[in-house]
């Protein structure tokens, strides 16, 4: 310091007169020097410090230059680094004031905060079974809102540990986590992790649209700061588990657990809950019915999450880890669901709009749901292939119209046309019992005759399925063996109005053409339609509507509906209904269904196989269930040789042993008044003269008793008949 740099104050710009001039004090020149400027004394301003120093501001003396007074340089740093505070602060104000624009404009695209208000969600249907439990949900969240106290504790800390560990700490926007993720994602050279809490993505899920943008994210935050000031913590992560999207059509933690677990979100495991806290990160990639070892994997950062901010101990996640959650496995994709579809198509009938969840009970008993999906999937998979049979449908129900049992299709996963409800297909012989009641009605009885003979209407000429005939027959024997010339001599007599008239007041609502080949079952109908008509036979001839809605109900226990008595009245006369009992119970005895008989039951049904063996069905009923199946395919494509007494009985057999099974035998209403003895039926039965039967084993064909005078020779017999079916799996 010894050139005296430094040691003077601060010099200021000097605006005294220059020499020369010092007469003229009223002028003034402004102009700066180099000198005036902040630090130009410094370069050449070496000498006269001391001497500007006494002058004052008499300006400096005469032939020296002009200076400022040097800084100190501890000053001079001093005043460096307040002027970068000074400057902080101001652009930190303009920061401030620009963040408050920006949050301003974007809240103002909001609706007012005092009229904002969580949407409401979609009400869910859950639809149970007759014991009460679940069946399937509808709506268009997959299942019910559940409080969070229902919920085992770990289930929603599951979401908290790998979602938002300061969920608990923070006012609803975290700046930890945003600096976390961001140094995350810069260290990663990408996007990798994102900063928001459970509120902003509870924010998202009730406001906002999917999008990703920087607006977006500040109407996110200002949301969550909203929604932090409205509820409580567990309120917001109980309005979380109940919005949150788990893929699959699934909303919430309830339909997630039912989707993927098939039990209550109340019930699931700890290894199950850690993978549902997991699927909210990619519910498509994660899924675990679709991605197992990645759900798996995605579990158990879960578990070492949970166990790192101490949630669960670690002999608890090991535990996890070593049983990992795997979906539960739903055979045929969920028949269930086809129930559902059905219940959906007829709620609208019995309740108006709804904005609250509901719960409807059913007719629907799942052990015999399961053993009827069993049953007809089973058979498919076994013998499909060889008789080139792709679908399947199958309806039961008591004799009152309550559906126990329907499966639409023999995989809802591959295809929800649900074939029991909506597919029409032609009946084949399973029609002509319409036509019989329509005749026994008309004064005919069971065993009343009639010619199985060759017929012709017009250029029509039905012929039997064995291509034979059996001449002078009862009506009994002619539909036990499903004898087509009868059935159409029939039709004549009481005429194609007369058919279709008997079967739409036994239920049957499809169009029916009137016509000659209607006796044989050429128009169109649903499965359901069948097994309904065929209830009015099991129940004594009262008229059967059927149906699947018992209640309706809303989540608190409101009743909506109650099914109340119903039905067609009474459709056919009590001694009718006993006739024709009779004749469908001798299809068990010596006819086409004699392969399904279940000792010990009174069973009656009727076979039926369209033209060119495109569909397959069999009806058949106990005094307690009646049950159809239908099989063929969808687009029509002939089968192999698959007709009703083959693959549809044996499926109906299987099903009706499970569900007849520890039940008390109930009798067919009329059948004893009018059941043929046994030893009269063995002897109707007898071979005919050259009978195939007979020519096979070796033994002389005695003569057929016919039941009238007239005598003529006949196709093969009864006994013949089985025989051939025996030996080639045919018969009808």
């Amino acid at each position: 310091m010894a050139n005296g740099r430094g040691r003077a104050d601060r010099g200021e710009p000097n605006f005294d007169v220059p020499e020369g001039r010092a007469a003229d004090r009223g002028s003034l020149d402004l102009r700066l020097s180099r000198d005036d400027r902040a630090g130009g004394g410094v370069a050449g301003g070496r000498r006269g410090t001391d001497e500007g120093a006494k002058r004052g501001n008499a300006g400096p003396a005469k032939g020296s230059r002009r200076s400022v007074a040097k800084k100190k340089p501890g000053r001079r740093r001093g005043s460096f680094l307040g002027r970068l505070v000074y400057a902080g602060i101001v652009l930190g104000l303009w920061a401030i004031i620009g963040l408050a624009g920006l949050i301003a404009y974007h809240a103002s695209q909001l609706p007012p905060i005092d009229q904002l208000a969580v949407p409401k969600r979609p009400p869910n249907i859950a639809i149970l079974a007759s014991d009460g439990s679940l069946l399937a949900n509808r709506g268009e969240t997959g299942g019910r809102v559940v409080g969070i106290k229902e919920l085992p504790p770990y289930l929603p800390r599951a979401f908290v540990a790998i979602e938002d560990r300061r969920f608990y700490g923070h006012f609803g926007v975290d700046p930890v986590g945003i600096a976390r993720a961001i140094g995350q994602n810069l260290t990663r050279r990408g996007v990798a992790q994102g900063g928001s809490t459970l509120t902003q993505q509870l924010a998202k899920n009730l406001f906002l649209t999917p999008e990703r943008s920087a607006s977006r994210k500040i109407q996110e935050a200002i949301l969550a700061l909203w929604l932090e000031h409205k509820y409580t913590k567990d309120e917001i992560l109980e309005l979380y588990l109940n919005r949150v999207y788990f893929g699959a059509g699934a909303y919430g933690v309830e339909a997630a657990a039912q989707r993927y677990f098939g039990k209550p979100a109340k019930n699931v495991s700890l290894a199950e809950a850690a993978m549902l806290g997991g699927l909210v990160q990619a519910p498509s990639r994660l899924a675990p019915n679709r991605n197992l070892p990645a759900a798996q994997a995605r579990a158990a950062q879960v578990l070492a999450a949970m166990q790192d901010v101490g949630f669960i101990q670690a002999q608890d996640a090991k535990v996890a880890l070593a049983q990992p959650a795997r979906p539960a496995s739903s055979r045929g994709g969920g028949s269930a669901n086809y129930v559902a579809d059905l219940v959906m198509d007829v709620l609208d009938d019995f309740v108006g709009k709804f904005e609250a969840d509901i719960t409807v009970q059913t007719t629907v008993d799942t052990g015999l749901q399961a053993a009827a999906e069993k049953a007809l999937v089973d058979e498919l998979n076994a013998k499909g292939g060889r008789y080139n049979v792709g679908q399947g449908a199958l309806v039961s129900m008591r004799p009152d119209g309550a559906i126990r049992a329907l499966i639409g299709g023999r995989d809802y996963a591959q295809s929800q046309f649900n074939r029991a409800t909506t597919a029409k297909r032609q009946p084949g012989s399973s029609f002509k019992p319409f036509v019989y009641l329509a005749a026994v009605e008309r004064g005919a009885t069971p065993d009343t005759v009639r010619e199985d003979a060759p017929v012709r209407i017009g250029n029509w000429q039905p012929e039997n399925y064995s291509h034979q005939y059996e001449g002078a027959v009862t009506l009994r024997t002619a539909l036990a063996l499903s004898l087509n010339t009868v059935a159409v001599r029939l039709g004549q007599e009481v005429g194609p109005k007369a058919v279709v008239q008997t079967a739409q007041r036994l239920g049957i609502t499809s169009a029916l053409q009137a016509n000659g080949s209607i006796a044989l079952g050429t128009s169109e109908v649903t499965p359901l339609e069948m097994v309904g008509a065929y209830g009015a036979f099991a129940n004594g001839g009262t008229g059967v509507i059927p149906y699947v809605v018992t209640t309706v109900k809303t989540g608190g226990g409101k009743l909506l509906y109650k099914r109340g008595e119903g039905g067609l009245g009474r459709v056919i006369d009590a001694n009718a209904v006993g006739m024709m009992n009779a004749m469908m119970h001798e299809t068990f005895v010596i006819g086409t269904a004699k392969k399904g008989d279940i000792p010990g039951w009174d069973l009656a049904g009727k076979t039926g196989t369209s033209q060119d063996f495109r569909d397959a069905w069999f009806i058949g009923y106990s005094g307690s269930l009646v049950t159809g199946i239908w099989l063929g395919n969808d687009d029509g494509e002939p089968t192999k040789k698959a007709s009703g007494g083959n693959l549809p009985l044996e499926i109906w057999k299987t099903y009706m042993g499970v569900a007849l099974k520890g039940q008390t035998p109930v009798p067919l209403p009329g059948l004893n008044r009018w059941r043929k003895a046994p030893e009269t039926t063995a002897s109707v039965a007898s071979a005919s003269p050259g009978g195939l039967l007979g020519q096979l084993l070796g033994e002389p064909a005695a003569p057929a008793p016919r039941p009238q005078p007239e005598r003529r020779p006949s196709g093969p017999s009864r006994d013949d008949r089985n025989f051939i079916e025996k030996l080639f799996g045919l018969g009808e």
